[in-house]
């Protein structure tokens, strides 16, 4: 097997990307798992839990920006926390007025946040273990405008999100462990 050797800062930020993702999953994961138990409908866990992803995903965004800032532009890590920053108060207002405008508010998130995932993934495929980033954005794109269709149904639920947060979450295990062999080359 090939091992990729990096640059000393580059393998830096990999550690550290590396860490992030890592500790992406589990979140993933952990907040799936409860959002299953309380997705049957818009409780005080249920809403905090949707509030709390976002607002994660703002701090993993500020955690990165810090990581990256010496190595190129973080400009998509900062929309991604303004556009996270806004869908946490979406979120709580759209709660308000039941699951499908909660599904409205989710998917358009996903969809913006996609997006700048996927151009943050195409930006920094030369760090390596970047595929499943653009493949998770790409992903998360299609599941925004899935959430979006699906306030429309009769039978609208919060369950999916549990199984888009566990996707994306294997997505960031990949990507953790494809960067061990970038900070291995050190």
């Amino acid at each position: 097997m090939t091992t990729v050797t990096a640059p000393p800062l580059a393998t830096d930020v990999s550690a550290a990307l590396r860490r992030l993702y890592f500790v992406r999953f589990g979140f993933a994961v952990v907040w799936a798992g409860l959002l299953f138990v309380t997705a049957s409908d818009l409780g005080p866990v249920s809403v905090t839990l949707l509030v709390l992803y976002p607002l994660f995903d703002v701090a993993a965004a500020v955690v990165d920006s810090r990581a990256s800032k010496a190595t190129g532009p973080v400009r998509g890590l900062y929309a991604n926390i303004a556009i996270s920053s806004l869908a946490g108060i979406g979120l709580a207002v759209a709660a308000t007025s039941g699951i499908p405008a909660t599904l409205r508010v989710w998917g358009i998130w996903a969809i913006v946040s996609g997006l700048v995932q996927l151009a943050v993934g195409v930006g920094r495929r030369k760090l390596g273990g970047q595929w499943a980033m653009i493949a998770s954005g790409s992903i998360s794109t299609l599941a925004g405008a899935s959430f979006y269709l699906q306030a429309s149904a009769e039978d609208a639920s919060l369950s999916s999100l549990g199984g888009y947060a566990i996707l994306g979450g294997i997505f960031f295990l990949v990507s953790a462990l494809r960067l061990g062999r970038t900070t291995k080359g050190s």
